[in-house]
């Protein structure tokens, strides 16, 4: 019976870190793509609430009111930092340290574990490139007309600024976000179908096939989430209303339009 084989790091990259330290750090890196693949499901699922718009005629959106939720969290900055940003940082920059000592031998052995191997390391280059757009857009960190028609309002424009977010350009919601959500989604569901193995729990080829069809279906659920929200957002067009910035709500802020 041929077994597939599946590329891995070379020698020297464990050599480098150190046997044990290796494997911390890889099921560290395990362990943060978990945490940051939950967040992502949530994301992706109030994301998708966009496509009912508010449930109570001319009431906020159901997009708003989880929106406003999130935000009503108490400590949310330190609950952003710890479950969001410092685990997707860890896992990028460890991801790239994978990406760069990995020997891929999909050219060689061209078996479906190896595929979805490659795949992995591809979605992960395009995911640093996508996240570092939408998160940097979505905080209004590029100037001019472009970067303003990026910037999400949570407060009573949620909806409304996203639409703007998504309809800035057709590149944004044509190319970006479809290749973005397709990425998101696959390197979701494979990650997890790995953390399977890693963590021990699926060590039998049964439990890896069972495994792998729930990991498939989470990635159907969620790319579907995905692109619920995105078709919603471009059939809402640009808003015609002006949305006003954080600093035309509070004019004393340093750089407020006056």
């Amino acid at each position: 019976m041929t077994t597939a084989t599946t590329a891995t790091a070379p020698d020297y990259a464990v050599h480098a870190l150190g046997g044990r330290q290796h494997f911390l750090l890889r099921r560290l890196h395990s362990l943060t793509g978990l945490v940051f693949g939950g967040y992502l499901v949530v994301h992706l699922l109030v994301n998708a609430t966009l496509v009912e718009g508010a449930r109570h005629g001319s009431g906020p959106t159901v997009y708003q009111v989880q929106v406003d939720k999130i935000h009503s969290l108490p400590f949310l900055p330190f609950v952003e930092w710890t479950f969001i940003y410092l685990p997707i940082l860890y896992h990028t920059v460890y991801g790239i340290w994978i990406t760069a000592t990995g020997q891929p031998n999909v050219d060689r052995y061209g078996y479906g574990k190896n595929w979805f191997y490659t795949l992995q390391r591809v979605s992960a280059i395009i995911l640093i490139f996508f996240m570092a757009f939408h998160i940097l857009g979505m905080k209004g960190v590029f100037g001019g007309e472009t970067g303003r028609a990026l910037t999400f309002v949570p407060v009573d424009y949620a909806s409304q600024s996203t639409a703007r977010h998504f309809n800035a350009a057709g590149w944004i919601w044509g190319f970006v976000y479809p290749v973005g959500i397709l990425a998101s989604c696959y390197h979701l569901a494979n990650g997890f179908w790995t953390a399977g193995i890693t963590w021990g729990l699926t060590v039998g080829k049964q439990a890896m096939r069972r495994w792998g069809v729930v990991c498939a279906l989470i990635f159907a659920f969620t790319f579907g989430c995905g692109m619920t929200a995105l078709v919603s957002l471009v059939q809402m067009g640009t808003p015609t209303q002006q949305i006003p910035t954080e600093n035309d709500r509070d004019p004393g802020r340093p750089g407020a339009q006056k």
